[in-house]
């Protein structure tokens, strides 16, 4: 089944409790909190389990808070989130339920994120993955606006990422009105050729989709995984020419 089934379907199979919970149990028809098991293996496997849903809901519900700061859903946004995370079309409807669901709830959405944060690793390269995400989605529209990226820096503070990881990620994605390779590897333009290739070799194991998989990220979310990776091999690329590097 996939992610998005076992999340409308109501086989989630966790008691998350907290916001996550009870959002999982209003989108499926319950009123409490826990759902339905979905059988696992062992606790491991429900801890990954339990961190893809969690990874999945967090993008549905950090979208939908980030259009409400905004105040406005472009049509480009939504074509960003739809193709992005590879939505069936069987199940759009209910994933436009959650996230009208999540958008209308009278929280705010530092309480969502403190709680997806917790069933990470601190700075996790999945939090990475989910922030970047945010960040594709709120420039869809050509630009991101003020309180969007006031909402993404409070994002970002909550996962454990300082300002300059923020800036490092706003320069994976495209999102810096400074398009540079050193952006994009999070190293300053002095950077010598050694810091150079420990930056790409770095990011390269952290970011490889495997290795997300395994800490956690769903696998209908890696094609944007994919797309990271690639920014990170044309700005190392870009910068061996540069540099006439080996």
């Amino acid at each position: 089944m996939s992610i998005w089934g076992k999340i409308i379907g109501g086989t989630a199979g966790f008691a998350f409790g907290g916001p996550i919970g009870a959002l999982i149990g209003t989108a499926a028809g319950h009123a409490i909190d826990r759902m339905t098991i979905d059988s696992v293996d062992s606790p491991i496997d429900e801890e990954k389990s339990k961190q893809k849903i969690a990874f999945t809901i967090g993008v549905i519900v950090l979208s939908a808070k980030m259009a409400k700061a905004d105040g406005v859903v472009t049509r480009n946004e939504i074509s960003a989130f739809k193709l992005m995370f590879r939505v069936p079309d069987h199940e759009t409807k209910n994933v436009a339920r959650v996230w009208d669901l999540a958008r209308k709830d009278s929280s705010g959405f530092e309480i969502y994120a403190r709680q997806i944060a917790k069933l990470f690793n601190p700075s996790s390269p999945v939090l990475e993955g989910l922030l970047g995400n945010l960040i594709c989605i709120a420039k869809a529209d050509g630009e991101i606006h003020r309180n969007e990226k006031e909402y993404l820096e409070r994002i970002a503070e909550i996962f454990g990422f300082d300002e300059q990881k923020f800036q490092n990620l706003l320069g994976v994605h495209g999102a810096l009105e400074e398009d540079s390779p050193f952006n994009v590897l999070g190293i300053g333009s002095s950077a010598t050729d050694v810091e150079i290739k420990t930056a790409y070799r770095e990011l390269t194991l952290k970011n490889h989709p495997d290795k997300l998989i395994a800490e956690g990220m769903p696998e209908e979310f890696i094609l944007q995984a994919n797309d990271k990776m690639a920014s990170i091999n044309n700005a190392y690329n870009e910068l061996k020419r540069i540099r006439n590097l080996a």
